[in-house]
């Protein structure tokens, strides 16, 4: 017999103009339940999807997107399409702090008013923080990795322009609480592991939720050790997946690429696909003896080879080998790697780097 598939699609436009690297367009998902794409421009992800939920004087809209004017115009069009502006937005939810979720929040916040919602253990970054103190601390961090000296200005993204204001949240969500909104019924799940603080949401009247990064259909999402985020970024996804694990029947709607059901299935795939990752990295230790992060990552399989790998794209993959090591370490594996985060002592530790 052949293998049952492991998603079903449901969301045919998206999934079409997915393929077709098309704009997908605004949908009605339930009665109360509307799906507005924002573009996510220079990502080969394209676009992120809002969810817009409708209750009883009250709505909500679930992650706003990357802040930039053609998204702010794609956005209000949207919302005019479900009969609202955005000054008539009551709340507002981000499943993460990532720019392309949390981008145009601050914009939609100044229009509205509404109440802003993210996971209680989220982190923010610091936008006042100086960009030179920041750049070295983490040209430091990168260099302890064995980063070659050479790649260095390459990878650190401290020196980005343009940082967008990302807000803290009014209302800090623990797994299990409701969202304060008459008319819904949408409980908080939280799921950290590609943030310190994502956050799913679960619609108990539509069967619907909504898993931001953390469930996409196609791709699994970065796991990576980060200076400010959490000690084991694995260990925690693993145990989020089995806390998002609805059952199969389900509408997943990510905010990423297209609405699925066959959750459990792909929360077992995904868990599999990481698991199979760290085997790589034992394997790696044991054959190898590498003898920092940036030597175990080059004897990683990676889809277009390490060679393609530069800038953002090779941030990320050293980061999430560093992942992979903290988890491995905690399962009492021999990790013979520096995988910790030093800060700069002297003076004299970061002239070195200059």
């Amino acid at each position: 017999m052949p293998e049952e598939p492991v998603i079903t699609v449901t969301g045919h436009e998206q999934y079409r103009a997915w393929h077709a690297k098309d704009f997908p367009p605004v949908e009605r998902l339930r009665p109360n339940v509307w799906s507005i794409p924002v573009p996510f421009p220079d990502n080969p992800l394209r676009y992120t999807i809002s969810y817009l939920l409708l209750g009883t004087g009250a709505s909500v809209l679930i992650d706003p997107g990357w802040d930039s004017d053609e998204g702010w115009q794609q956005l209000v069009a949207g919302l005019a399409q479900a009969g609202i502006a955005p000054a008539d937005l009551t709340g507002i939810v981000v499943t993460h702090y990532h720019p392309d979720h949390h981008g145009m929040t601050a914009r939609l916040k100044d229009a509205s008013g509404a109440w802003l919602a993210m996971g209680g253990n989220e982190w923010i970054p610091d936008a006042s923080r100086d960009v030179e103190e920041v750049r070295e601390a983490d040209m430091f961090r990168l260099g302890h990795w064995g980063v070659p000296q050479d790649r260095l200005e390459e990878l650190t993204f401290s020196r980005r322009a343009g940082r967008p204001r990302l807000l803290a949240p009014d209302l800090p969500l623990v797994s299990g609480e409701m969202l304060p909104a008459a008319g819904l019924n949408v409980r908080a799940v939280s799921t950290p592991g590609h943030t310190p603080g994502h956050l799913c949401l679960v619609d108990e009247d539509n069967g619907l939720v909504f898993s931001g990064d953390h469930v996409l259909p196609r791709i699994s999402p970065h796991i990576s050790l980060e200076h400010e985020g959490l000690l084991n970024p694995l260990a925690d996804y693993f145990d989020s997946l089995a806390a998002i694990d609805l059952g199969d029947d389900v509408e997943v709607c990510p905010a990423h690429e297209y609405r699925f059901t066959g959750l459990s299935r792909r929360v077992a795939q995904l868990a599999r696909h990481n698991r199979a990752r760290s085997d790589e990295v034992r394997l790696v230790l044991q054959e190898q003896a590498p003898a920092s992060v940036w030597e175990v990552a080059r004897e990683l399989t990676w889809s277009r080879g390490w060679a393609s790998l530069n800038g953002f794209s090779l941030r990320l993959a050293l980061a999430e080998t560093a992942s992979h090591l903290v988890y491995l370490q905690s399962l009492g594996h021999e990790v013979d790697v520096a995988v910790d985060f030093p800060e700069p002592a002297t003076a004299i530790a970061t002239d070195s780097l200059r």
